[in-house]
């Protein structure tokens, strides 16, 4: 089948998360994606932990071919040149002083390949005295973003985020970019050096509360030095262990619904609660009142009156029902593989869709090296000089 990517030639140099889950897009729609593995995998494959399925590597690495190459030999250097030579996108998220270890520099391999879409994750960007500096999600996406300061109360140490959750948005950003550096070269014939970081991404997903520090307005730390809230956009707590969160953003509009919502009709004349003004000087009472009335009811009976007066809420829901959620599935956000592997049924789709473009179905992430033969076969390898490359370790391949 003709995909919107088909052709498109693309080499996953980067390890990890942030940068191969852009080339996960990319072999979505149809690109071949050559996942380039050190001597023994991406270390990526470990991060299961105890557990024997390597759950993240089939998440992101789906769709992908799979060579193992030591380019820390010069012949794997060799075969990764040509490599670059044939494709038209390269995904890489090392250092600088890595990149002139393995000879990869930009400028180097435009030489050797002027249409070349060279995209570069980066921590936290490519200038600075920090540039270097080893980098997560946990590190530069959430922390240093000031989203970690951010989600917390008064009194309360910063919480870990969840894994993954700032490299899957900085995946997004590359892949646009990416999407930019082929339309550019539709129109120049030229490639491009296209690049973001997970600062700049975590800084961006925190811009609305950055703007208004720039602005005079720190409302997280408002919140945390004074202890203000808002009960019109908090969590609360249902007696069966469960937790809503409200986004209620005009709430003397909306004020009447929640109170015949919550059984409180005798709220809409309170003088407590006349305006806006009133309503937030008082703020802390109508939170205590109304965590009160949502805690002796279940989360489905609680939804069901929030449903009936059309106010604005979510529930915070457990992983196992994300999974399971009907409304995820219809749209095509978790999606049913066709995989004979039981741990393997259903994955989390990427969340571009085109109606003139039909993504792959998913197929499983590659065993270590599992395309190595057949990479190096289509670069023109001989099969004594395959053989030669595995002798060597440069190359490996399953037994």
């Amino acid at each position: 089948m003709e995909y919107l990517f088909t052709g498109l030639k693309v080499v996953d140099a980067a390890s990890f998360l942030a940068g191969p889950g852009a080339a996960t897009v990319l072999a979505d729609f149809g690109a071949d994606v050559i996942k380039v593995e050190p001597p023994g995998g991406d270390r990526y494959r470990t991060l299961a932990g105890k557990y024997t399925v390597d759950y993240n590597w089939l998440l992101t690495s789906r769709n992908k071919r799979s060579i193992v190459l030591d380019i820390t030999a010069p012949q794997g250097r060799e075969v990764l040149r040509k490599l670059v030579v044939e494709a038209d996108v390269l995904l890489l998220n090392f250092r600088a002083d890595q990149l002139q270890r393995y000879d990869l520099e930009y400028e180097r391999l435009k030489a050797l390949n002027p249409r070349l879409i060279y995209a570069h994750m980066t921590g936290y960007g490519t200038a600075g005295k920090e540039a270097d500096r080893r980098a997560f999600d946990a590190t530069a996406w959430w922390a240093r973003s000031g989203l970690m300061d951010l989600v917390r109360d008064r009194g309360q140490a910063p919480v870990v985020g969840s894994p993954g959750f700032g490299d899957h948005s900085s995946a997004m950003s590359l892949f646009g970019a990416i999407v930019m550096g082929l339309y550019r070269r539709e129109k120049t014939g030229e490639g491009s050096y296209v690049t973001t970081s997970l600062a700049a991404n975590g800084a961006w997903a925190n811009g609305m509360q950055l703007q208004g520090v720039i602005a005079g307005f720190d409302l997280g730390r408002l919140r945390q030095e004074k202890g203000w809230l808002n009960p019109f956009s908090s969590v609360y707590g249902t007696s069966d262990g469960r937790f809503v969160i409200f986004a209620i953003i005009n709430p003397v509009k909306e004020w009447k619904n929640l109170c015949a919502a919550l059984r409180r009709l005798d709220w809409i004349d309170d003088e407590r609660f006349q305006d806006l003004r009133s309503m937030m000087k008082n703020r802390r009472e109508l939170k205590a009142m109304m965590t009160e009335i949502m805690g002796e009811l279940t989360l489905r009976e609680l939804v069901s009156r929030l449903d009936e007066h059309d106010l604005t809420f979510g529930v915070v829901q457990q992983g196992e029902e994300v999974v399971a959620d009907p409304q995820l599935i219809a749209n095509e956000i978790i999606v049913p593989t066709g995989s004979d592997d039981p741990l393997y049924q259903w994955t989390v789709a990427n969340p571009i869709q085109l109606k003139e473009a039909q993504k792959k179905n998913p197929v499983r992430a590659p065993d270590i090296g599992q395309h190595s033969r057949e990479v190096l076969a289509e670069l023109g390898y001989e099969e004594h000089e395959i053989g030669r490359l595995i002798e060597r370790g440069i190359v490996s391949c399953p037994d």
